[in-house]
């Protein structure tokens, strides 16, 4: 791959030039050309510099798939910055923390967003912490039609007057300057002791991890690829967007799952690629509505992030028509780990993640070590490669803690390799559970909770859910002689934490088991919810 094309700005003018007036993106009554995809990038990045962005600013997304979270999170690197998703399921509060941390020069918000006022959450969060907000721009999304407090917001609408300010010689210049290994993007995630981290990885990354699952996939211009994974997770930004592009593939935006909504796209749109999590195809293999859709224009499906039964495969081959049926592992600090390959029998696809991408080494060893344990025996699963993060934001001794001097990146997922170098997932060493496909860490969890007036302490796990996979279940131990109901203490937990990560249930206990260190036996609660 030619140097130019390993950055985005470069991967989006080869796709312009080669793929022309092939659909790019189809979202509503919007539909957008490879060549009109490019020109609305470019116009938005000359937005974008009119409003002070510099080579290597953070730029916020806060908002749902959609084309203009393509047309500006493309336009941010156009512009030379550096992209930051923002969770749409986070409160205003964890938003107003990524904003406050990377420094962000501008926050693009989708005001209205499954009804909530999200300006207005924003404001009152960074009024709370006495955080200057940088410039804001309002995206389209129905629902909100109060003034929002930020009433200095730019409009979606004013990008196009903003642009005119900006020559397109100067914007061609600023795409031409971004380099292969300048910062692309920070995805935030959360580590065991509760505070987020940033993972930066550099565009030769993005595009490489990209390539390496579109490879697996056989991912074509002829494809047409439904991303209902959140854009503001690799998942559906990296192996969603970033694919299309390389592949001339055509995205479909949803931005919530509704399974009604996601028949119908299918069908109207001749759906051919449709990544999720299990629980999305079991939603669709329930649903009385798919008899009443045409889905046999559906080939590929990639899943993981859970245990994944051998019927599921089964089923999704034989009652929704898919030609290939994939499993994946991978995480945000190396996003595409593992991947099966088509031809893969069903056992292998339900039972194992597949084997390394390209661009990585997988090994496992004891934890703690890097020397590579037999096939079969469990340990700590390691990943080395270019598509390895380059680091933590701004935090030098979690990076060093998670990738050690020989370039090994410690997942803390445990594992076991098989003798094709198959991986399969068994256990995971830190507390994370997963939720409808989101990480939870309970740590972050207990944070909030500890500031629950009444609350001693607490200690969160993840339990079985038929629908979800896993959810969030906290045991709580109340100051003695306190009140304090279950109600009071999930109200407390809405205001601060994102849907997903909320527990479902609580169980008020005198004290925590814990083993002679001191350390809560967090397997004795899980098996006693």
């Amino acid at each position: 791959m030619q140097t130019a094309q390993r950055t985005l700005p470069g991967v989006l003018r080869a796709a312009a030039s080669r793929y022309v007036d092939r659909d790019a993106v189809v979202d509503g009554e919007t539909r957008l050309t490879y060549r009109e995809l490019h020109e609305r990038v470019r116009r938005t990045a000359a937005a974008l510099i009119a409003l002070g962005v510099e080579k290597g600013d953070r730029v916020c997304i806060w908002a749902p798939n959609s084309w203009q979270w393509e047309v500006l999170a493309l336009a941010v690197s156009y512009a030379g910055g550096t992209l930051t998703p923002v969770n749409t399921r986070y409160t205003g509060h964890e938003a107003a923390e990524v904003v406050a941390r990377t420094g962000a020069k501008v926050v693009a918000v989708a005001d209205g967003f499954l009804g909530r006022r999200h300006c207005d959450e924003l404001a009152s969060a960074a009024s709370e912490r006495d955080l200057t907000l940088p410039t804001v721009v309002r995206l389209p999304y129905g629902g909100s039609s109060a003034r929002p407090a930020t009433e200095s917001a730019v409009a979606w609408e004013e990008l196009e007057r903003l642009a005119a300010q900006v020559s397109e010689g100067e914007v061609e210049h600023r795409a031409g300057q971004v380099d292969p290994d300048d910062v692309a993007d920070i995805l935030f995630t959360s580590g065991t002791t509760g505070r987020s981290k940033g993972a930066c990885s550099a565009h030769r990354q993005v595009v490489s991890v990209a390539d390496a699952w579109a490879s697996c996939g056989e991912v074509t211009s002829r494809d047409r690829y439904l991303v209902v994974n959140p854009f503001f997770h690799s998942f559906g930004y990296k192996a969603g967007i970033v694919v299309a592009l390389l592949t001339g593939a055509t995205v479909v935006p949803q931005a919530v799952f509704d399974v009604t909504e996601t028949f119908r796209l299918i069908e109207q749109e001749r759906i051919t690629v449709l990544p999720g999590a299990p629980a999305i195809y079991q939603a669709m293999l329930e649903s009385p509505e798919r008899e009443k859709h045409d889905l046999s224009s559906l080939r590929l499906a990639v899943t993981g992030a859970a245990t994944v039964p051998v019927a599921l495969v089964e089923r999704m081959q034989t009652e929704m028509g898919f030609d290939t049926v994939l499993t994946a592992y991978g995480l945000t600090e190396a996003v595409v780990a593992t991947m099966c390959r088509p031809g893969d029998e069903d056992t292998r696809v339900a039972n194992t993640c597949g084997r390394a991408a390209a661009g990585l080494e997988v090994r496992v060893a004891r934890p703690g070590g890097n020397e590579p344990l037999p096939a079969g025996e469990q340990g700590e699963v390691l990943l080395r490669g270019e598509n390895v993060m380059l680091g933590y934001l701004d935090d030098p001794g979690a990076t060093a803690e998670a990738i050690d001097g020989d370039g090994w990146l410690h997942t803390g997922d445990i594992g076991h390799l098989d003798e094709d170098d198959y991986l399969t997932i068994t256990d995971r060493l830190k507390d994370v559970f997963i939720v409808g496909g989101f990480n939870v860490y309970p740590a972050e969890v207990e944070q909030v909770l500890a500031r629950v007036e009444g609350v001693v302490e607490s200690a969160v796990v993840g339990v079985p859910d038929e629908r979800l996979g896993e959810v969030g279940h906290a045991f709580v131990v109340r100051r003695q002689g306190s009140e304090l109901d279950e109600q009071a203490v999930l109200a407390h937990a809405r205001e601060r934490l994102a849907n997903f990560k909320v527990p479902r249930g609580i169980t008020f206990v005198d004290d925590l088991p814990r083993n002679p260190s001191g350390k809560v036996l967090k397997r004795e609660l899980r098996s006693n919810p």
